[in-house]
């Protein structure tokens, strides 16, 4: 068994699809099906059962997923741990979509002209994976949205910042100063199933004010594909403020929303790691 091995697998339970995933990979698709097949014959047990819209973990292949999840995350740290030695050192620091805001870029501007030495290596993820990816190891600091299980690490308050409703041009909101959520009720929201819940229900105010249920629209997996869906119309996105500046297009009009919680961002870290440690003070000296 490889590490490459464990890799495609991850690939592939994130796609869905062997299509997918060997286009991830930059590898053929007979190729990926070809180690897929033989990495169960070498485990004696059925991964991933085949459906015409792609593949669906078993059992089985979720235990071995896991596993394979937590020993991907333990080679990252052996890579990073030679890493720090080879170049002065390395820091990891992840974030989704506007991460912090302004604040993602200083701080690591800033980390940098103080730390010369240490590497800072910036991880974009798609939604809510930044706190998964510092539990297991895959970062060593990340700008993470609540709410989010931050087990076992360190965290600070670092930002808040107003929610705003994303739709498209011409749009019968668009031209206002500032919505309520209750306006948004007959209006199919964007989601995603690869986020927790307990997120995905924060972001979408459910149950609203009045009790109700959000409309549900259509699934999308990162911020590009939410952009993609609002512009053509096919439904409204609730997002923090700063996406307003940092995904700015013409298609897309941003309006405050009035009556919404505002997005609260943590800077969370893994205890024991001193260069994570230091970036934390860095941060907190530019608050």
């Amino acid at each position: 068994m490889e590490l490459r091995q464990l890799r495609y697998l991850a690939a592939i339970a994130e796609h869905g699809n062997l299509g997918r995933a060997a286009k991830a990979l930059y590898v053929s698709q007979p190729a990926l099906s070809y180690a897929l097949k033989g990495l169960e014959a070498e485990l004696g047990v059925r991964l991933f059962d085949r459906t015409p819209a792609g593949v669906e973990q078993t059992a089985a292949g979720a235990d071995v997923l896991d596993a394979a999840a937590a020993a991907l995350a333990a080679a990252d740290e052996v890579a990073a741990a030679a890493e720090r030695h080879r170049t002065g050192g390395v820091l990891r620091v992840g974030f989704e979509a506007s991460g912090a805001g302004e604040l993602t870029t200083r701080a690591r501007a800033e980390f940098a002209r103080r730390r010369p030495g240490v590497r800072v290596v910036p991880k974009r993820f798609d939604w809510g994976g930044e706190a998964a990816a510092l539990r297991e190891g895959a970062v060593d600091a990340a700008f993470v949205w609540l709410p989010a299980d931050l087990t076992g690490c360190e965290s600070v308050l670092v930002r808040t910042e107003p929610r705003v409703l994303g739709v498209p041009a011409g749009h019968r909101l668009a031209h206002r100063d500032a919505v309520s959520v209750l306006e948004t009720n007959a209006e199919p929201l964007m989601w995603t199933d690869k986020a927790p819940r307990e997120w995905v229900d924060w972001w979408a105010v459910n149950p609203r004010p009045d009790g109700s249920e959000p409309r549900w629209g259509p699934k999308n997996d990162n911020v590009e594909e939410m952009l993609e869906q609002v512009a053509e119309g096919a439904a409204v996105c609730f997002a923090p403020e700063s996406m307003a500046a940092y995904y700015a297009r013409p298609d897309l009009v941003w309006v405050p929303l009035a009556d919404a919680e505002p997005l609260r961002v943590a800077l969370a870290w893994r205890a024991g790691n001193p260069l994570a440690e230091d970036f934390a003070a860095v941060v907190c000296s530019l608050l």
